[in-house]
């Protein structure tokens, strides 16, 4: 077979371009230190990677989000921290208050104008921010301020009752905190299962205690009325219409007075036709409860019946000042368990991290030590090869003739 000068000359040229070719390649690896950087380089494990660097981009994404709710997390844990030494002062100035006997009208205004100084504060600390800005108890609408009015008016929940939702992971989602309606409104009145009050134009002397349940099942979920028919008989009434009479008594101070499974006691001179109320529990605000507690103690007591008002009214709001704590631990325990979950969603999420950054090295990454070997060897071929060509190039049979 004859091979002409020029078909020689074109495939050996053809060669040392392939091989330039190969070695830029090797060279260009060797440079980013990547073995795959484009689909031609190897096209199944090119789908791997990009497989694997969508689910870095994704956990990255996871990270930040759990930052994020960490950061309110930890914010609301410190709110509720705060909101526990208001609490203890209030309760504090509601024992105080309670010696009827030894305050004066302006003693009790003195202490009611502390509370309404902690109202305040706490009122704060329900419309506290993060560091974006964003309300920490306002549901969705994080840029509302989430509690209205105060210095002397009725303070409103405005927000909504959402919650909103960071996902952590793939499966896994936590909020980021609880609204402040679940928070300072939603709190069970009395001892969670009724609450009782005095009638604010009673004539009388008489104080209702905060009541107990004596036999659950048989208790009747109602509004009830207890009625003074004379300073001596009392008849108990439902809330139907016309109501029904579901027990009558003689009145003895300070003995129970007992009925569809909860007892109540009422001590001192009652008045015919001074009402008292047992009715089932429903939810109240603190700053209700508090504020309720600044009015009564504004209000002059100088005689025996408003004592027993006063008396009333400061038993019934300390017992709705302890559930209100209890309520507040209740919430802060979850805030505990959703940091908690967080963490454990971190772990798990930083050791996947570690496995994806390991498998996409195994898959992505450069071998140096057998590019460089490849390399030279690349390279030891290409410059003999064209060495050659230029020995074979130069021959001719005119180099032979004389």
């Amino acid at each position: 077979m004859r091979i002409s000068t020029l078909g020689f000359s074109m495939g050996s040229v053809s060669a040392m371009i392939d091989q330039q070719s190969a070695l830029a390649k090797l060279q260009n690896q060797v440079a980013l230190g990547l073995r795959v950087s484009t689909p031609a380089d190897d096209p199944i494990a090119y789908v791997h990677i990009q497989e694997l660097q969508r689910a870095q981009s994704e956990s990255e994404q996871f990270a930040k989000n759990s930052t994020l709710a960490k950061n309110r997390l930890s914010l609301e844990e410190q709110a509720f921290v705060d909101t526990s030494n208001v609490m203890t002062r209030v309760r504090e100035l509601l024992v105080q208050a309670g010696n009827t006997g030894t305050l004066s009208d302006t003693d009790r205004r003195s202490i009611a104008t502390e509370l309404a100084a902690r109202l305040d504060e706490l009122q704060a600390i329900a419309n506290r921010q993060d560091g974006n800005g964003e309300y920490l108890f306002s549901g969705y609408s994080t840029r509302t301020e989430p509690f209205s009015g105060g210095d002397g008016t009725p303070i409103n929940y405005v927000g909504d009752q959402g919650a909103r939702q960071l996902q952590l992971s793939t499966t896994q989602r936590v909020a980021d905190s609880h609204n402040g309606f679940e928070v300072f409104v939603n709190i069970p009145e009395g001892n969670g299962t009724f609450s009782t009050a005095v009638n604010m134009s009673n004539t009388g002397s008489g104080i209702i205690d905060i009541g107990s349940v004596v036999d659950r099942p048989s208790w009747v979920p109602d509004d009830y009325t207890i009625t003074f028919t004379s300073p001596t008989d009392y008849e108990i009434t439902d809330s139907a219409a016309p109501p029904n009479v579901v027990g009558t008594g003689t009145y003895t101070s300070g003995s129970a007075i007992t009925f569809n499974g909860v007892s109540v006691t009422i001590t001192g001179a009652p008045a015919a036709g001074d009402t008292f109320e047992v009715n089932r529990s429903r939810s109240e605000s603190i700053f209700d409860t508090i504020g309720e507690v600044v009015n009564i103690l504004n209000t002059p007591a100088g005689d025996a019946t408003a004592n027993a008002k006063l008396t009333s009214t400061l038993r019934g709001s300390l017992q709705q000042l302890d559930q209100a704590n209890d309520h507040f631990l209740s919430v802060r325990a979850q805030v505990g368990v959703r940091l908690a979950t967080i963490d454990s969603v971190d772990a798990s999420r930083e050791a996947t991290d570690i496995d994806l950054k390991s498998t996409l090295s195994d898959l992505r990454d450069l071998d140096y030590a057998q590019a460089i070997a490849q390399m030279n060897q690349q390279l030891v071929g290409l410059q003999a090869a064209q060495m050659s060509y230029t020995k074979i190039a130069n021959l001719s049979l005119f180099n032979y003739l004389r």
